[in-house]
């Protein structure tokens, strides 16, 4: 089925029925999304044909209607990251091939600065900002110049989004979606969380990213809930919604989780959050800690996940009541998937699908299933790495039990190998996680001439704590957790937070440049 096909489906059913509220106090039925979607669809049309358009926005209903509008014209929405810089934009929009360029009031300077490069012939803007420029048109005369029955040429083709990597080291690759491969994603969220038309989900992280756009916005309204929108994620305006619209679903990684407890932990009269039945989390370690702090503050429904933006929204995911007994797990393959942990190889060479690992043992993850992406756009050498004989290598390590669960180790290209033994640093770091002062850590492996690799820590400790590089040795020496080869040999002792892309992913490489360079 294609995703446009169930969109109709959402319209038809509950026309009437509030599909969008937005933080400054819009909303939106189903129906006048569909209107405002199909006038965009037909503008761009107008203006562009058949070629693509970059969306440069935070959470604004102009990026919403965009997510729409390209699934009405079979046309690729290029999902732009605000996070980004002008030149990495620039590139990201040249590899997508877009053409025209939908932008906000808060990213306007840089929507600006594109189009004095060239970057652009075609540019709409959303908002109240004075833009004077001579290629850029109002984005609600747009619409309200144009017809709202949907143009008889559309939808051109198949296809549904440009979605972009993380890009912790590079510039993010850019992947390709069309309409099936989405629409299996949706559906299989909507079965992991048993989404319908009575729920209310809050969208605070950034909407272009995979797992906001095809595991949080799309499911939501291919099912008729009505969604939340937050323009950019601050975590007491984010439990304000949820008090006032009596949220039933919430999707926010680690650190956001662990700033809306922090809050609801601080405040004299904490949010009222009883509505909410799933959080959904992951895209970094998922700490025991952490989940026990949601269930105290937040809600005791917390849905663990993994996944990649390859893949679709993900790969695998726990439900609340399996991670009681499997603490840690990001539980089996999802409905769409067939998930092999397999023996980890080099990135040179392709892991052999058949050569799985037994329980207690650790192996190289792959999948395969109908919704994954088919390769990078113009990235063969990425494409090598990561696709093989209709499997998606997902370069991350993880542990199988007795039971068949998976606990994620770390990544195959993170290892550490020191004095001859393999160190996954995200062992190191969930062990230094649970010390009482201390609020996250990072651990990577630095050259040594005698050990090879030396384990490496940077530790950010509560505001206030006394904490030393001695204590932390003792803690790791004492915990029955880890091997004493894998302990760190040196230690950056912090209160900086550490950086992290939108997702969760730390930038190693910013930390040993600050620390150890």
């Amino acid at each position: 089925m294609r995703l446009g096909d169930a969109l109709e489906r959402t319209v038809r059913c509950y026309p009437d029925k509030l599909a969008l509220v937005t933080d400054d106090g819009r909303s939106f039925t189903y129906a006048e999304l569909d209107e405002r979607s199909t006038r965009l669809a037909n503008a761009l049309t107008e203006r562009v044909g058949t070629e693509r358009c970059a969306v440069l926005a935070i959470n604004h209903v102009s990026a919403i209607e965009a997510m729409l509008a390209g699934n009405k014209r079979g046309v690729a929405t290029a999902q732009l990251s605000y996070r980004a810089t002008v030149g990495e934009l620039e590139r990201m929009s040249e590899t997508a091939a877009a053409e025209a360029l939908l932008f906000d009031d808060a990213n306007a300077d840089d929507a600006l600065e594109l189009l004095d490069r060239g970057a652009f012939d075609v540019a709409i803007h959303a908002g109240d900002r004075d833009v004077d420029h001579e290629n850029v048109e109002s984005y609600e005369a747009v619409l309200a110049d144009t017809d709202a029955d949907l143009d008889a040429s559309l939808p051109a083709g198949d296809e549904c989004a440009v979605l972009y990597t993380s890009g912790t080291t590079s510039v993010p690759k850019a992947v390709s979606f069309d309409q099936e491969k989405l629409w299996y994603g949706a559906i299989q969220v909507i079965m992991e969380h048993g989404i319908d038309e009575t729920d209310v989900a809050l969208c605070t992280s950034p909407w272009y990213h995979m797992v906001t756009t095809d595991a949080w916005l799309y499911p939501h309204f291919v099912a008729g809930a009505t969604v939340v929108l937050h323009s950019a994620f601050d975590p007491e305006e984010a439990l304000e919604l949820i008090d006032d619209h009596d949220v039933t679903g919430l999707l926010a990684v680690p650190t956001q989780l662990k700033a809306l407890n922090g809050i609801q932990r601080e405040g004299g009269e904490p949010y009222d959050t009883d509505s909410l039945s799933y959080i959904r989390t992951g895209g970094s370690i998922v700490t025991d800690d952490l989940i026990e702090e949601t269930h105290e503050y937040l809600s005791e429904h917390v849905y663990n996940t993994y996944g990649m933006t390859e893949a679709g929204p993900d790969l695998t995911f726990a439900h609340p009541e399996v991670q009681a007994e499997h603490p840690g797990t990001i539980g089996k393959e999802s409905f769409s998937w067939e998930i092999r942990v397999v023996e980890s190889v080099s990135l040179a060479e392709d892991p052999d699908p058949e050569a799985t690992v037994d329980a207690g043992e650790r192996g190289e993850i792959i999948a395969r299933g109908p919704g994954m992406s088919d390769g990078y756009i113009d990235n063969p050498d990425a494409d090598e790495k990561t696709y093989f004989d209709g499997w998606l290598r997902t370069r991350d390590v993880a542990r199988v039990d007795e039971e068949g669960y998976l606990y994620i180790v770390d990544r195959v290209d993170n290892m550490i190998v020191s004095g001859g033994e393999n160190v996954y640093p995200a062992e190191v770091e969930r062990v230094l996680g649970n010390h009482p002062d201390v609020e996250e850590a990072c651990v990577f492996g630095r050259d040594d001439d005698q050990w090879g690799e030396v384990v490496t820590a940077v530790v950010v400790v509560a505001e206030g704590a006394d904490v030393s590089d001695e204590d932390l040795d003792q803690y790791c020496l004492q915990h029955d957790g880890l091997a004493d080869f894998k302990r760190p040999r040196e230690y950056a002792i912090t209160h900086d937070t550490l950086p992290r892309t939108d997702t969760g992913t730390i930038m190693r490489e910013q930390l040993v440049e600050k620390h150890f360079s």
